[in-house]
Order: C-alpha cells, then sequence, then structure tokens
C-alpha cells in the first residue's frame, strides 16, 4: 500500500518551509511595504506569486485536472525531478530504479543526491516489462522512473506495463511525458485520481516551444505536490517565464497545435528522405519530434555533419543505441539540409 507518510525523508517531514512575505498575506492590495522590493521599476521589482497561483489555474483549466495537483518548476523538468530525490531518497541508503537507456537527467540526480541508481535495460523492442523493474527494487526503492515517449528511443511504453508498474510499486512512480503531444497515445493525466503514487511530468520546452523559458509541470496527488511545495525554494519562476508561460496558454493554443500538426508531418517526410539514404540502415518508431537511426558509423557521419554546420546528437554510446543519431526534427529547410548532407557520406 502506498504511504507517503513511509516515503518522506525525516528531515523534510519536519520541516518547517521557509515563509515569504507574500506567503503571509492573500487578498487585494496597493501598497506594498512588506517584502524589501524597490518600489521602482514595475512590474520587475516585485517578486512573484511564490504558488504562481493564476498560472496554475490557467494550465488546470488546459489539462484538466485541479490547480492543487501541480508543482511548477523554474529550471524546467529538471526543477521537480532534483526535489523528487531531495524529499524521499534518503542520501546513501536508498535507492531508484529507471529503464535503461532513458534521459540522462534521472541518473545525474541520483548522484548529485547522493542516491543509489538501479537500471533496468529495455528489450531489443526498446520496451520494457513490468517485472523487469520491480525485480530491480527492493525495500530502500523509493523512485521508478519512466519516460513515455522515452528519450532517447522515440517510442512510446507498452501501457499495459505502466499500469502494472504503478499498481504493483509501493514507493512513487515518475512518468515523463516530455513529448506526449507527439504521440497518438493518452496521457496518464486523467488517471491521476486512480494512483496516488504517479507522478507525471510535463514540460513547455517541446511542443510549446518555449525551451528557452525554462519551465517544466509535475502533476500528482496533492500529498505528493505538498511535499514538492514545501522543500523548493521560495520564487522559483520568475515574473518574465509566468508571463509568457500565461500568454501562450492564454493566447497560442491553437499555435501549438498548428506546430504539433506541422512536426508531425515533417516528421513522417523526413523519415522516408532518411529512409532512402545509404548510410541509414535502421530508423526506429518514433512518437516524439525526434528520430533514433541507426547508420553505418555515427561517429563518422556525425563529424561530417558539424563540418557541414549540422548539429545532431551523437548516441553511440548509449546502451541499445550503437552507431545511431538521434535527429530532430525541424523545420522544411533545416531538415533538407540535414537529409543532403548525409546524402554526401
Amino acid at each position: 500500500m502506498f504511504n507517503i507518510e513511509n516515503l518522506v525523508r525525516k528531515n523534510i517531514r519536519e520541516l518547517k518551509p521557509y515563509s515569504t512575505a507574500r506567503d503571509e498575506f492573500a487578498g487585494e492590495a496597493s501598497v506594498f511595504l512588506d517584502a524589501n522590493e524597490n518600489p521602482y521599476n514595475a512590474p520587475y521589482n516585485r517578486y512573484p506569486d511564490p504558488m504562481q497561483r493564476e498560472l496554475k489555474r490557467a494550465i488546470a483549466a488546459q489539462k484538466n485536472v485541479a490547480a492543487e495537483q501541480i508543482f511548477l518548476g523554474g529550471s524546467g523538468s529538471d526543477e521537480p525531478i532534483d526535489l523528487l530525490f531531495r524529499a524521499f531518497c534518503e542520501p546513501k541508503e536508498d535507492n531508484v530504479v529507471a529503464i535503461a537507456p532513458t534521459y540522462g537527467m534521472y541518473k545525474v540526480a541520483a548522484d548529485v543526491n547522493n542516491v543509489e541508481y538501479r537500471r533496468a535495460p529495455l528489450n531489443e523492442q526498446r520496451d520494457f516489462c513490468a517485472g523487469d523493474l520491480l525485480s530491480a527494487a527492493d525495500e530502500r526503492t523509493k523512485l521508478i522512473w519512466l519516460c513515455s515517449p522515452n528519450n532517447p528511443t522515440g517510442n512510446s511504453l507498452n501501457r499495459n506495463e505502466v499500469v502494472k508498474t504503478i499498481e504493483n510499486f509501493s514507493g512513487i512512480v515518475v512518468l515523463d511525458e516530455a513529448y506526449i503531444d507527439f504521440s497518438e497515445r493518452k496521457t496518464f493525466l486523467s488517471e491521476l485520481h486512480k494512483y496516488p503514487n504517479l507522478v507525471v511530468l510535463q514540460t513547455f520546452s517541446k511542443a510549446w516551444a518555449s525551451a528557452g523559458v525554462r519551465l517544466g509541470m509535475a502533476f500528482a496527488a496533492t500529498e505528493i505536490i505538498d511535499v514538492l511545495n514545501k522543500v523548493k525554494y521560495p520564487y522559483n519562476v520568475n515574473v518574465l517565464t509566468l508571463q509568457h508561460a500565461l500568454q501562450h496558454i492564454v493566447q497560442r493554443e491553437h499555435d501549438v497545435r498548428a506546430w504539433v500538426k506541422t512536426l508531425l508531418a515533417e516528421r513522417k517526410t523526413l523519415l522516408s528522405a532518411l529512409a532512402a539514404l545509404p548510410c541509414v540502415l535502421r530508423i526506429f518508431p518514433s512518437d516524439a519530434n525526434f528520430i533514433l537511426v541507426k547508420t553505418t558509423n555515427a561517429n563518422a557521419i556525425y563529424r561530417h555533419l558539424v563540418g557541414k554546420g549540422v548539429v545532431v546528437r551523437n548516441r553511440h554510446s548509449v546502451e541499445l543505441c550503437e552507431d545511431c543519431l538521434r535527429i530532430t526534427v525541424g523545420t522544411p529547410q533545416e531538415n533538407a539540409a540535414l537529409v543532403a548532407a548525409m546524402g554526401e557520406v
């Protein structure tokens, strides 16, 4: 049975969080003399809402979740990733389990927090079995990390196996859906009410075309969100990020849908063009805005592309990705330049 009190670190349970001036005030006012701010250069002179209430209400309406189920990270999804380790994993004692290969920040955050990181390799189909993940876990496993669609493989994970993992693990299952907008599979956000141990990560970096803004989203039961809010830094999302994200949510949802539609069409075109190249041996199925491509010699082709001013990601050193390049779907002009350069190999 899932019991959050058994998962939270003792020092976090006993932590008295920092209380900001804006935490202590609720309501309308015209004179603010509580936070030692400079009264000039509005609106940037004021500290942002530490709980990002207005933006969370807008996201809640768009995602069909409760505002209280949302945590916002001011350094993208990397912030909630790190906070999950800090809140639930006792250094040198606890461990986490993750599919492999997957997004590298899970391992980095584990190393930074001095938490053992256990890998459960994907099969040859780049998918996983819940039993393998659960077998790698023990009584000190606090978190299981899944990424679907997965990075760098690009495929969506088997939904039934994801459900089995959530239902049979007494710790927290983190499902990273950074690329979900490019997939035909439905998000797990609608399942949050069923699973108190599920955390779903999404981001403004991909479909919302706002990687430079650095805003990540974590969705979970309020008990988990409350813990993340307890340990986060007071003003973790700045005013400019809040303004940009709110404008996007309110005014640019149609643009986002159009961007996704265009990129999916370009992905299909790029797949066909790459398949015709002699240096391409295999193209793996993708539900993301990138394609994993097995080539004749990833290192040599990568160097050639860089020489032509085209940068892709060389994944040759990653397990199950030998001689593979990860290629992001760009504009038609960018994709054509890539194909032309690879055609010279």
